[in-house]
Protein backbone atom coordinates (compact mmCIF):
# COMPACT_ATOMS: atom_id res chain seq x y z
CA UNK A 1 0.00 0.00 0.00
CA UNK A 2 2.83 2.41 0.80
CA UNK A 3 5.42 1.14 -1.68
CA UNK A 4 6.08 4.70 -2.80
CA UNK A 5 7.77 5.41 0.56
CA UNK A 6 10.51 2.91 -0.23
CA UNK A 7 11.06 4.64 -3.59
CA UNK A 8 11.88 8.01 -2.02
CA UNK A 9 15.52 8.98 -2.34
CA UNK A 10 15.91 10.48 1.14
CA UNK A 11 19.20 12.33 0.45
CA UNK A 12 17.56 13.94 -2.61
CA UNK A 13 14.52 14.85 -0.55
CA UNK A 14 16.73 16.54 2.06
CA UNK A 15 18.57 18.48 -0.67
CA UNK A 16 15.29 19.55 -2.27
CA UNK A 17 13.83 20.57 1.08
CA UNK A 18 16.85 22.77 1.80
CA UNK A 19 16.57 24.30 -1.67
CA UNK A 20 12.86 25.07 -1.13
CA UNK A 21 13.71 26.57 2.26
CA UNK A 22 16.29 28.87 0.63
CA UNK A 23 13.63 30.11 -1.82
CA UNK A 24 11.26 30.67 1.11
CA UNK A 25 13.82 32.61 3.13
CA UNK A 26 14.86 34.83 0.21
CA UNK A 27 11.23 35.81 -0.41
CA UNK A 28 10.36 36.42 3.23
CA UNK A 29 11.76 39.99 3.52
CA UNK A 30 9.85 41.02 0.39
CA UNK A 31 6.63 39.61 1.79
CA UNK A 32 7.32 41.28 5.13
CA UNK A 33 7.70 44.65 3.42
CA UNK A 34 4.45 44.25 1.48
CA UNK A 35 2.62 43.07 4.61
CA UNK A 36 3.93 46.01 6.63
CA UNK A 37 2.76 48.39 3.89
CA UNK A 38 -0.67 46.67 3.97
CA UNK A 39 -0.58 45.70 0.30
CA UNK A 40 -2.81 43.17 -1.44
CA UNK A 41 -0.17 40.44 -1.25
CA UNK A 42 2.11 40.00 1.71
CA UNK A 43 3.81 37.73 4.18
CA UNK A 44 2.14 34.53 3.03
CA UNK A 45 1.91 35.16 -0.69
CA UNK A 46 5.52 36.00 -1.51
CA UNK A 47 7.16 32.96 0.12
CA UNK A 48 4.47 30.73 -1.38
CA UNK A 49 5.20 32.09 -4.86
CA UNK A 50 8.95 31.51 -4.44
CA UNK A 51 8.53 28.00 -3.03
CA UNK A 52 6.01 27.05 -5.72
CA UNK A 53 8.23 28.27 -8.57
CA UNK A 54 11.21 26.50 -7.05
CA UNK A 55 9.16 23.32 -6.65
CA UNK A 56 7.93 23.40 -10.25
CA UNK A 57 11.50 23.74 -11.49
CA UNK A 58 12.76 20.97 -9.19
CA UNK A 59 9.97 18.60 -10.19
CA UNK A 60 10.51 19.31 -13.88
CA UNK A 61 14.26 18.94 -13.57
CA UNK A 62 13.83 15.55 -11.94
CA UNK A 63 11.66 14.35 -14.82
CA UNK A 64 13.03 16.24 -17.82
CA UNK A 65 16.73 15.87 -17.13
CA UNK A 66 18.85 17.73 -19.67
CA UNK A 67 16.03 18.65 -22.07
CA UNK A 68 16.60 22.42 -22.18
CA UNK A 69 13.63 23.02 -24.48
CA UNK A 70 11.26 21.35 -22.06
CA UNK A 71 12.77 23.19 -19.10
CA UNK A 72 12.41 26.44 -21.03
CA UNK A 73 8.72 25.67 -21.49
CA UNK A 74 8.35 25.13 -17.73
CA UNK A 75 10.03 28.46 -16.96
CA UNK A 76 7.91 30.16 -19.64
CA UNK A 77 4.79 28.77 -17.97
CA UNK A 78 5.96 30.09 -14.61
CA UNK A 79 6.55 33.56 -16.05
CA UNK A 80 3.05 33.59 -17.51
CA UNK A 81 1.45 32.25 -14.34
CA UNK A 82 3.17 34.74 -12.08
CA UNK A 83 2.17 37.52 -14.46
CA UNK A 84 -1.43 36.42 -14.02
CA UNK A 85 -1.10 36.46 -10.22
CA UNK A 86 0.59 39.86 -10.35
CA UNK A 87 -2.20 41.19 -12.52
CA UNK A 88 -4.56 40.45 -9.67
CA UNK A 89 -2.55 42.76 -7.41
CA UNK A 90 -3.03 45.77 -9.71
CA UNK A 91 -6.10 47.89 -9.06
CA UNK A 92 -7.48 50.59 -11.32
CA UNK A 93 -9.86 53.07 -9.76
CA UNK A 94 -11.09 55.80 -12.07
CA UNK A 95 -7.84 57.58 -13.04
CA UNK A 96 -5.62 55.87 -10.48
CA UNK A 97 -3.56 52.69 -10.72
CA UNK A 98 -2.13 51.02 -7.61
CA UNK A 99 -0.38 47.74 -6.97
CA UNK A 100 2.22 47.83 -9.71
CA UNK A 101 5.16 47.56 -7.30
CA UNK A 102 3.49 44.62 -5.57
CA UNK A 103 2.83 42.97 -8.95
CA UNK A 104 6.44 43.51 -10.05
CA UNK A 105 7.65 42.17 -6.71
CA UNK A 106 5.55 39.03 -7.17
CA UNK A 107 7.13 38.54 -10.58
CA UNK A 108 10.59 39.02 -9.08
CA UNK A 109 9.77 36.57 -6.31
CA UNK A 110 8.81 34.00 -8.91
CA UNK A 111 12.19 34.60 -10.53
CA UNK A 112 13.86 34.07 -7.14
CA UNK A 113 12.14 30.71 -6.75
CA UNK A 114 12.95 29.61 -10.30
CA UNK A 115 16.58 30.70 -9.95
CA UNK A 116 16.98 28.79 -6.69
CA UNK A 117 15.34 25.74 -8.27
CA UNK A 118 17.79 25.93 -11.17
CA UNK A 119 20.75 26.28 -8.79
CA UNK A 120 21.44 29.91 -9.75
CA UNK A 121 21.69 31.02 -6.12
CA UNK A 122 23.73 34.11 -6.93
CA UNK A 123 20.99 35.38 -9.27
CA UNK A 124 18.31 34.66 -6.66
CA UNK A 125 20.23 36.50 -3.93
CA UNK A 126 20.81 39.57 -6.11
CA UNK A 127 17.13 39.70 -7.15
CA UNK A 128 16.06 39.37 -3.50
CA UNK A 129 18.45 42.11 -2.34
CA UNK A 130 17.55 44.52 -5.13
CA UNK A 131 13.81 43.96 -4.73
CA UNK A 132 13.95 44.39 -0.95
CA UNK A 133 16.10 47.52 -1.26
CA UNK A 134 13.83 49.00 -3.93
CA UNK A 135 10.72 48.50 -1.79
CA UNK A 136 12.34 49.67 1.45
CA UNK A 137 14.49 52.60 0.34
CA UNK A 138 13.21 54.16 -2.88
CA UNK A 139 9.76 55.25 -1.59
CA UNK A 140 11.60 57.78 0.62
CA UNK A 141 12.74 59.58 -2.52
CA UNK A 142 9.31 59.91 -4.11
CA UNK A 143 8.00 63.47 -4.14
CA UNK A 144 5.24 64.22 -1.63
CA UNK A 145 1.87 63.36 -3.13
CA UNK A 146 3.38 61.40 -6.05
CA UNK A 147 2.06 58.18 -4.66
CA UNK A 148 -1.50 58.82 -5.73
CA UNK A 149 -4.65 58.02 -3.81
CA UNK A 150 -5.18 54.80 -1.93
CA UNK A 151 -7.82 52.45 -3.37
CA UNK A 152 -10.20 53.02 -0.45
CA UNK A 153 -10.31 56.78 -1.10
CA UNK A 154 -9.91 56.87 -4.88
CA UNK A 155 -9.93 60.19 -6.73
CA UNK A 156 -13.03 61.82 -8.07
CA UNK A 157 -13.56 62.05 -11.84
CA UNK A 158 -11.96 65.49 -11.97
CA UNK A 159 -8.75 64.45 -10.22
CA UNK A 160 -6.46 61.46 -10.37
CA UNK A 161 -2.96 60.17 -10.64
CA UNK A 162 -1.17 57.18 -12.02
CA UNK A 163 1.31 55.74 -9.61
CA UNK A 164 2.91 52.59 -8.36
CA UNK A 165 2.43 51.57 -4.77
CA UNK A 166 5.01 51.92 -2.04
Amino acid sequence: MYEWVSQIEWPDMLRQTITLLVAYLLALPIGWNREREERSAGLRTFPLVAVSCCGFVQAAEGRLGEDLGAMGAVVEGLITGIGFIGGGAILKLQNSVTGTATAASLWGTGAIGAAVGLGAYEVAIVIALLTTATLAVLPRFKPEGAEGPQPETGPGPEEGAASDDR
